[in-house]
């Protein structure tokens, strides 16, 4: 309903400043964000095929085998690697940040630098809670001798989550980066 909220303040300032968009929305990098929202969708990617190594109850590959045949890997370096990929798509939202505020883009500057922080920002914040849970179902692969069906349903929960985190970023996406 949050999201639902930002999108209406988007379009309505919009709708009221359509200069202000103009000259805001020149300023964005939309290459880089472009970029920056493959790694998030691919991340998705990562996350079910960890899902499904969950499902069958396969943890982590087997002890001796190398990192590098990806063929033997279990939900845990899956999840290793979704959450990488996560972590990158944050360090990206940090520096285009770093580049709006170089050009007088800020929270306060105006109506539409408090909606995009806002909007992207409060996005960023869900990304990083399901970073969280990743580490706490990776840190569990550690912690347990049994991989039950509990320890699979806490990975597809945080998959479902991972998934809605991917698809209100696309909504984002296409809303800031891609309407004119």
């Amino acid at each position: 309903m949050f999201f639902a909220a930002l999108f209406a303040f988007y379009f309505t300032i919009r709708g009221h400043e359509p200069q202000m968009w103009a000259e805001n929305t020149a300023i964005l990098n939309i290459p880089f964000a472009l970029a920056n929202t493959i790694i998030l969708v691919i991340s998705s990617v990562w996350c079910q095929l960890g899902v499904l190594q969950a499902e069958k109850g396969v943890v982590a590959r087997p002890v001796g085998t190398p990192l590098t045949k990806v063929s033997a890997w279990g939900m845990r370096e899956w999840y290793v690697l979704t959450y990488i990929f996560g972590a990158i798509f944050i360090a990206g939202q940090v520096y285009e940040y770093a580049h709006l505020v170089a050009e007088n883009v800020t929270l306060s500057s105006d109506a539409y630098g408090s909606v995009f922080y806002l909007a992207t920002g409060f996005h960023g914040m869900h990304v990083t809670g399901g970073l969280i849970a990743f580490l706490l179902i990776i840190g569990r692969t550690f912690t347990t001798r049994r991989y039950t069906h509990a320890q699979a349903t806490g990975a597809v929960v945080t998959s479902y989550y991972w998934h809605f985190v991917d698809v209100v970023w696309i909504a984002l996406f296409i809303m800031i980066y891609v309407l004119k």
